[in-house]
């Protein structure tokens, strides 16, 4: 069983209030001995005390925790975005507890809960499209929170997201630079806000070239099947687009998939039909060098979210109101 500060105090025949001091790194501010400082800590040392943490963040009103809830940890954009939180959280003495809503607003919501039953100081999340009334009770509770990836625009809270429509706009106007005029769109999740700002730059980029949007390009996959919706969306768009010449994806493992199916078909994306997509994988290097991408900064999101979180929890009198970034994609052209 772990010491506690009674027990080593009893031992060393001195107030347990005085072991608290030492060991909080308080013994010089409270005039308490050299001697008697080297004595508590060579005996913490020697009976392997840890601090009780729930106490100690049951006096200071604070855990040093904050809680990170994302769509799938699976998904390799989403666990970079977490390791990069959790480092930034670590520099500022903070640990992390995350956890995967698996897109599910009621898991999601559940699991909110359970991380304010935990003490959590605050909250990043990237949240489903049923996350508004969880976050409009956050906001009644005045537990400071972060949206990452995802927002709500008519909700006035802290979010850092990426410019989905400029860079979307930029990889397609950089097929058209490369000559193609019929660029199909494929993409998944339309309930989500940010799919459809990226839909938004695809049309922008065709109209501002002058080129036509043709609706028999754009095409929806489920996203629960996703790998055998793609097979039968791309046997139907080879079959009806014969002069398709380019594939513009809205996300990395959509563009994953893809890959799978030219290479099992012998498709030739070297010359003849050219690729963009919004996000990436390591895989895409080598197996589509020439792909067009717009990366995420995934370690400034992190970097980003964490500060401001720790600006309102260590400074709430400093802050006048939400903060909101947009960050820039950048931008891989072919």
């Amino acid at each position: 069983m772990n010491a506690s500060l009674k027990d080593i105090a009893n031992a060393l025949n001195i107030s347990t209030t005085t072991v608290s001091w030492v060991l909080s790194g308080k013994g010089d501010e409270r005039k308490i001995s050299m001697a008697t400082q080297e004595k508590v800590l060579a005996y913490a040392r020697k009976v392997n005390y840890h601090p009780n943490l729930l106490a100690k963040s049951l006096i200071s009103g604070s855990s040093h925790t904050l809680g990170l809830v994302i769509p799938s940890i699976g998904d390799e954009f989403y666990a970079q975005i977490a390791r990069e939180i959790e480092l930034e959280a670590d520099k500022h003495n903070y640990s992390l507890t995350f956890c995967s809503s698996e897109a599910d607003s009621k898991r999601e919501s559940k699991i909110i809960r359970m991380l304010k039953s935990k003490g959590v100081d605050g909250l990043i999340i990237a949240p489903t499209k049923h996350s508004r009334k969880e976050l409009e009770l956050l906001m009644e509770e005045k537990i400071p929170f972060v949206l990452i990836d995802r927002f709500f625009p008519e909700l006035n809270t802290n979010y850092v997201i990426v410019d989905n429509k400029e860079g979307s706009y930029q990889l397609v106007r950089s097929l058209i630079g490369q000559g193609k005029k019929k660029i199909a769109f494929i993409t998944t999740d339309t309930h989500l806000l940010v799919m459809n700002l990226r839909h938004d730059g695809y049309k922008a980029a065709l109209v501002d070239a002058g080129l036509p949007y043709d609706p028999a390009l754009y095409r929806e996959v489920k996203r629960d099947a996703y790998e055998e919706d793609l097979i039968t969306i791309f046997d139907r768009l080879f079959e009806e687009v014969p002069d398709l010449d380019g594939f513009y994806f809205t996300t990395h493992y959509l563009g994953m998939e893809a890959l799978r199916y030219f290479y099992k078909n012998k498709i030739d994306i070297q010359h003849k039909i050219s690729l963009a997509c919004f996000h990436t994988m390591p895989s895409f290097e080598i197996l589509a060098p020439n792909m067009n991408i717009a990366h995420q900064p995934i370690k400034e999101i992190g970097r980003q979210a964490v500060h401001i979180l720790l600006r309102e929890l260590e400074k709430p009198d400093t802050v006048t109101g939400k903060t909101q970034v947009v960050l820039s994609t950048q931008l891989e052209l072919n």
